[in-house]
C-alpha cells in the first residue's frame, strides 16, 4: 500500500556568522523607519509620498510537486542556518541559494558586495502534519538570529544578511505578520524587530561548494545557535 506524505518548503533566507550574542539585542539600537515602499520592522510597507498606492507584486514559489508548499525566510549566514535547520523534527529536506534580487546577479561574488538585492537564503522541505509553518517561524527561525540588527548578523554586514521572511502565498503572508507581531510584543528581544516580510523572488541554489557547508567542515564559521 503507498502512504503518501505531503510537505512543504520553507526558503528562509539568513543573515551572517560574526559574534554569538545572546537575545538581548545592544541598547540604544534603534530601527531605522523604512523609506516610501519598503518594508518596515514588523513587516509593514511605507507608503509612499502623496498617499499613492503601492503596486502589489505576485510571488514567486519555486516549483513543486503536489503536496508542497513554497516559503522563504531571512535570518542569516546560510552555512550555520541549513545546519540548525537540518536538525528540526519534520524538516525533510535544506538547501542554501539567494532570493530576492535578480537571476542574473545570484552568484556568490556579486550577493557578497551587497549591492543585488539578494539575501542568503535556506530552502526548507518540511512535513506540515509535523512541523507547521507558524511554528517553524516562531519555534525556531526567531530563535536561530537576532532579529533586531537592520542588515546585520554578528559581524557579517549588508543588506544579504538581513532579517526577512520572504512568503509565497496570501496565506504565508498573514501567518508571517501574526508571528512577527506575537514575537516582537513577547518582551523576548529588548529592541523591535526589523525583520521585513517581502513577496518571494526567484530562489537560485547557491553554488556547490556553500552547500552541506558544516557537514562538510564540523569546524566551520558560523555564529548561529538556538537561544532558550
Amino acid at each position: 500500500m503507498l502512504r503518501l506524505v505531503y510537505a512543504s518548503i520553507v526558503v528562509v533566507a539568513l543573515g551572517g556568522c560574526g559574534q554569538s550574542g545572546s537575545p538581548r539585542s545592544e541598547p540604544g539600537a534603534r530601527p531605522v523607519p523604512a523609506a516610501a515602499g519598503e518594508v518596515s520592522p514588523g513587516g509593514v510597507t511605507a507608503p509612499p509620498p502623496g498617499g499613492a498606492s503601492l503596486p502589489r507584486v505576485t510571488p514567486i514559489a519555486p516549483t513543486v510537486g503536489p503536496g508542497l508548499e513554497v516559503a522563504l525566510l531571512a535570518g542569516g549566514c546560510f552555512w550555520g542556518m541549513e545546519e540548525l535547520l537540518r536538525a528540526v523534527d519534520g524538516v525533510v529536506d535544506t538547501e542554501v541559494g539567494y532570493v530576492g534580487g535578480e537571476p542574473a546577479t545570484a552568484t556568490y561574488a556579486q550577493v557578497h558586495l551587497g549591492t543585488t538585492g539578494h539575501a542568503e537564503s535556506v530552502k526548507v522541505v518540511f512535513d506540515p502534519a509535523r512541523l507547521s509553518y507558524a511554528d517553524l517561524l516562531e519555534r525556531w527561525f526567531f530563535r536561530m538570529h537576532d532579529p533586531t540588527t537592520r542588515d546585520r548578523q554578528g559581524n557579517d554586514r549588508g543588506s544579504q544578511y538581513r532579517s526577512a521572511i520572504f512568503y509565497t502565498t496570501e496565506g504565508q503572508r498573514v501567518v508571517a505578520a501574526e508571528v512577527v507581531a506575537r514575537v516582537d510584543g513577547s518582551g523576548r528581544w529588548s529592541s523591535p524587530l526589523v525583520t521585513s516580510i517581502e513577496p518571494a523572488g526567484v530562489f537560485t541554489a547557491a553554488e556547490a561548494e556553500h552547500q552541506d557547508y558544516l557537514q562538510q567542515h564540523p569546524d566551520g564559521y558560523t555564529c548561529h545557535y538556538l537561544r532558550d
